[in-house]
């Protein structure tokens, strides 16, 4: 009850602050928060981590946070599961959770619910009745490219898919969302589907093996972080008729301008976990949720926005805001405080 009240009167005093501010880890004597990441194979994790760390800094200084305990490394859903475990035994008061599948933490989450803490889920959406999760919508974050690549064919022609972690729940609704929308028009044929578990350079081995089979294709759905393989294979072939989605990272919109590219990129924040971070913050306030805000399979998923949709309408405006970032960076966005706290009563 202390920690509650002194959330709400310091919170008060707190303004929004930027995600890319730097990060410290450890403060007073207030609440710890736990993070738990179970694989580390992109920057855009990084990113990820690094959002809440620079998000938490004005509650370390205010002392309403004592420290952020991070478990990050390339783990099975076992190996998360002894995170989860691990932070639990750490005094953890808020468990941040990107996880590597929908139902299998359930249990370890229900362990967490019995000694009061709160855990939410992000990028993805966990099953558990016991966690809230905070995130883009990952079906219509596919449907968004899906639909412009149907519009670039003209509503016909013969696409090929490349996908990320097979399983992979986040990877499984994007699926689920460009399905949708090419199973809608008739004229559209998905040529195939394959996993080249967001890494740029299976990606590319991927279209060049589908580009030697497929000689007849017009269009490839590609996933973030595969965007940029994925075209320099269809160079390599010399495809300039074929019509790709693209990324919404720095490297990627460096490609773009250079190249002159017609792509559109959906933003996949990292800053999710921040917003995740942020309505946690209301709960340890002991706010209540207000009705009818809960969506998604599971009943239990508050969908933030997608931040930007990048096309050539908007491209400049966007590259020239992230253009003297690092290669990896992925283009963000987050909730603010204030807009956090407008899901509660």
């Amino acid at each position: 009850m202390k920690k509650s009240m002194l959330l709400l009167c310091v919170m008060m005093l707190i303004g929004s602050f930027s995600a890319f501010a730097g990060g410290q880890e450890e403060g007073g004597d207030g609440y710890t928060i736990g993070i738990s990441n179970a694989w580390v194979g992109s920057e855009w994790r990084t990113q990820m981590v690094d959002d809440v760390k620079a998000a938490a800094k004005p509650y370390i200084d205010q002392g309403l946070i004592k420290k952020i305990i991070v478990q990050s490394f390339d783990v099975s859903t076992e190996g998360q599961i002894d995170q989860i475990r691990n932070l639990i035994s750490s005094g953890a008061d808020l468990i941040l959770i990107n996880p590597a599948d929908a139902t299998a933490l359930t249990p370890v989450i229900a362990e967490a619910k019995s000694q009061g803490v709160i855990v939410i889920g992000t990028d993805t959406e966990l099953s558990s009745p016991d966690a809230v999760n905070v995130a883009i919508n990952q079906k219509e974050w596919a449907a968004i490219s899906a639909r412009w690549l149907v519009e670039k064919l003209g509503k016909k022609g013969n696409v090929v898919c490349i996908n990320g972690y097979a399983g992979h729940p986040a990877n499984t609704a994007r699926v689920a969302g460009y399905t949708e929308v090419f199973n809608s028009y008739p004229d559209i044929k998905i040529l195939n589907e394959v996993n080249a578990d967001w890494d740029n350079a299976k990606g590319q081995a991927a279209m060049a093996d589908m580009l030697a089979t497929y000689p007849n294709i017009n269009g490839v759905w590609v996933q973030d972080g595969m965007a940029a393989g994925a075209f320099r294979a269809i160079q390599a072939a010399g495809r300039d008729d074929i019509f790709s989605t693209g990324e919404a990272r720095v490297d990627f919109l460096k490609m773009w301008k250079t190249e002159g590219l017609d792509m559109i990129g959906v933003a996949n924040p990292p800053g999710a976990m921040t917003s995740a971070f942020f309505v946690g913050m209301q709960m340890l306030a002991g706010k209540e949720f207000k009705d009818g805000i809960f969506e998604g399979p599971y009943g239990n998923t508050i969908y933030v926005p997608v931040p930007t949709v990048v096309t050539n309408i908007n491209f400049d405006t966007v590259y020239n805001a992230y253009k003297d970032y690092p290669d990896y960076f992925a283009v963000d966005g987050h909730l603010t405080e204030a807009q956090a706290s407008a899901y509660f009563k």
